[in-house]
């Protein structure tokens, strides 16, 4: 049917024309966006496949950046930790100065660098965060992304708790000395170190000791005055210091607090009552536990042999009783006069009533009487040396404290160097995961080039033949004009 009233042709050329056209505009923006999916039309399911992987990118990205910081932060600690390492080998090297008994310098000295050393560790552990209960003393956690899970996401540096703490309470440092081992005073309660404490204010304290001067039994009184204002801790050690030195004694605080008295000499000590002010020690006495030594029956003034017998020789003493004239005080220097040679020696006991046998070496001693010095005939008993009380005890306990204080900050240095390993993997993985996810976004989102110049060559086609054909379709109504004519 030939009309002019609606024109079929020139409609279908139109919206063709209109289909081409839209073609080549989203052509067009493909090529100069670069992105295949510009708006949610284009693919929206492929989009929002794509926005999944972008964001999964975005959060590998920043997981990186997380882990590389983590593995920085966990690097500097590891520098930390092998200065502490290069510290605990100098506090070994003093330590073991300190532990042999042919040392001649001032013990207190070395202790002095030594204590100096055991708070620089504390320092430095807390500016590294691994001091107890520090800023990285604990569970540590990088969110790295890219798994299945948020557990998997994440990768764990445990460095809680006091094993993975090196600071010199964590690492066992913190109440050991290589100053001079002391015996410690039976009985007494009374701490020195309590921080701004003094003591005598006002007063006075002495502490009786029955020792060894020139090969011979002698007693010494020690005393301490607080002065008006009393006595530091340190003061007070350095009083008692200054009179015992010539005798080979020295004083100390021990770990717990309280007064030690320690060296070769043989002694026995008393505490005197204090004459007001705060005391030193409570009542209290003491056998120099830092060398051989036994302990005889209070003395009866009975007539007996004593042997002594060592590694230099034997000694033979033959004591009298009462009525040939023996008395505690002869009793002593008899003994002394024929055991000094073998370097054994007899010293009132702390109660002043019996004698106390002691010598630097190991030594035997026997009576053929029973209830005259000692309680017993026969062979007595010789303690040894106390582990706490000798010399170089302090010195020991610290070799062997550093050494396991070395131990354990080699597993946390294992731990550390563990952690910047695992990160360092999850960061690997996550360097191939952005690649990889990139690259299937990419397939998804980006624009095919070729594919797109190819499309847009075939729009501008179809709609130039859409112009031409509506041209034509416009043109044909004029047909009937013809008819009319």
């Amino acid at each position: 049917m030939i009309t002019f009233q609606t024109n079929y042709a020139s409609m279908v050329a139109e919206n063709n024309l209109n289909t081409n056209n839209n073609f080549q505009t989203s052509t067009v923006e493909a090529l100069t966006s670069g992105y295949r999916i510009n708006n949610s039309g284009d693919d929206p399911a492929g989009l929002a496949v794509a926005n999944q992987y972008r964001d999964e990118v975005s959060q590998l990205t920043q997981g990186v950046q997380n882990g590389n910081n983590g593995v920085s932060t966990l690097q500097i600690i590891d520098g930390g930790l092998n200065n502490i390492s290069t510290m605990l080998d100098r506090l070994q090297t003093l330590a073991t100065e300190s532990a042999t008994t042919t040392f001649t310098g001032d013990r207190d000295n070395i202790n002095v660098e030594y204590q100096q050393l055991v708070s620089q560790i504390s320092q430095q552990a807390s500016t590294i965060g691994l001091n107890t209960g520090g800023t990285f003393n604990v569970q540590n956690q990088v969110f790295i992304g890219g798994g299945n899970s948020l557990t998997n996401s994440q990768v764990e540096v445990d460095l809680s708790g006091s094993a993975n703490a090196v600071d010199s309470t964590a690492l066992g440092l913190t109440n050991t000395t290589v100053a001079a081992g002391g015996t410690e005073l039976a009985g007494n309660q009374t701490r020195l170190d309590a921080p701004g404490a003094t003591f005598l204010a006002g007063g006075s304290q002495g502490f009786a000791f029955n020792l060894i001067s020139n090969n011979a039994a002698t007693t010494f009184t020690a005393t301490v005055n607080g002065g008006a204002n009393g006595l530091t801790e340190a003061q007070v050690v350095s009083s008692l210091d200054s009179q015992l030195s010539p005798y080979g004694i020295t004083a100390q605080v021990g770990g717990d607090g309280q007064i030690q008295f320690g060296g070769g000499t043989p002694f026995t000590v008393n505490t005197l009552p204090p004459g007001g002010g705060s005391e030193i020690a409570g009542p209290s006495d003491a056998t120099n536990a830092g060398i051989y030594n036994t302990v005889g029956n209070a003395w009866a003034a009975k007539a007996e042999n004593l042997t002594f017998q060592n590694g230099q020789g034997t000694a033979t003493v033959a004591l009298p009783n009462a009525a040939g004239g023996g008395t505690l005080t002869s009793d002593i220097a008899a003994i002394n006069a024929k055991t000094s040679a073998i370097g054994v020696y007899a010293v009132m006991d702390a109660a002043g009533t019996g004698i106390s046998f002691q010598s630097a070496n190991s030594f035997t001693a026997s009576t053929d009487t029973a209830g005259g010095v000692f309680t017993n005939a026969g062979a007595q008993t010789v303690n040894a040396p106390s582990s706490t009380a000798s010399t170089t005890s302090n010195a020991l306990a610290a070799v062997t404290a550093i050494q396991t204080a070395l131990s354990q900050l080699g597993k946390v240095q294992a731990a550390v160097g563990a952690g910047e390993n695992k990160l360092q993997y999850a960061i690997d993985l996550a360097n191939s995961q952005i690649t990889n996810v990139s690259s299937a976004e990419s397939n998804i989102r980006d624009a095919d080039v070729a594919t797109e110049a190819a499309n847009l060559t075939k729009s501008q086609v179809l709609e130039q033949a859409s112009v031409a054909a509506m041209a034509q379709a416009n043109s044909a109504p004029q047909a009937v004009l013809k008819l009319l004519g």
